[in-house]
């Protein structure tokens, strides 16, 4: 089975990851863990001097925490996995998450993607939309979309 595993180092990915290791995977299996980095922010422009603010340094530190994120994750998931054959890679992606999900899906040929849900109400849904929401409506393959144990199931 071809796993890609979408993480954006929240507690919602952790969750997700947490599914991984509850898989019952074996020898051959893959997961490819990936983290988009969506550098796309409204350009402001100031209309008396033309002045477009550089994002570079918020562009920096964007990748440097998706690096992080999956390199995280892929480290859990091989020290889990790691007394078999499933084999665990990880990259960094740019672009739209939901297109660039799908489209790393549909190029590794995969199985299933897993990942978090931020369990927006109707209202943040309508505002931020919904990446899970996309994935599921464009993948070729099953979609498993995992939720965070709930702050007042926790007590």
């Amino acid at each position: 089975m071809k796993i890609l595993f979408a993480t954006d180092g929240t507690k919602q990915g952790d969750a997700a990851a947490e599914m991984i290791r509850n898989l019952k995977l074996s020898d051959g299996d893959s997961v490819h863990v990936i983290s988009v980095v969506d550098m796309a922010v409204p350009m402001a422009v100031d209309v008396y001097g033309g002045y477009l603010p550089d994002t570079s340094e918020l562009e920096r530190v964007a990748r440097e925490n998706a690096s992080k994120v999956v390199g995280e994750a892929c480290k859990m998931l091989t020290e889990e996995f790691g007394s078999s054959s499933v084999a665990v890679t990880c990259e960094v992606l740019y672009g739209s998450p939901d297109s660039r999900i799908v489209e790393m899906a549909e190029e590794m040929k995969a199985d299933l993607i897993v990942l978090g849900s931020h369990g927006y109400n109707r209202w943040e849904r309508l505002l931020l939309g919904s990446v899970s929401n996309s994935v599921i409506h464009h993948a070729h393959c099953s979609v498993l979309v995992v939720r965070a144990p709930s702050e007042d199931s926790a007590s």
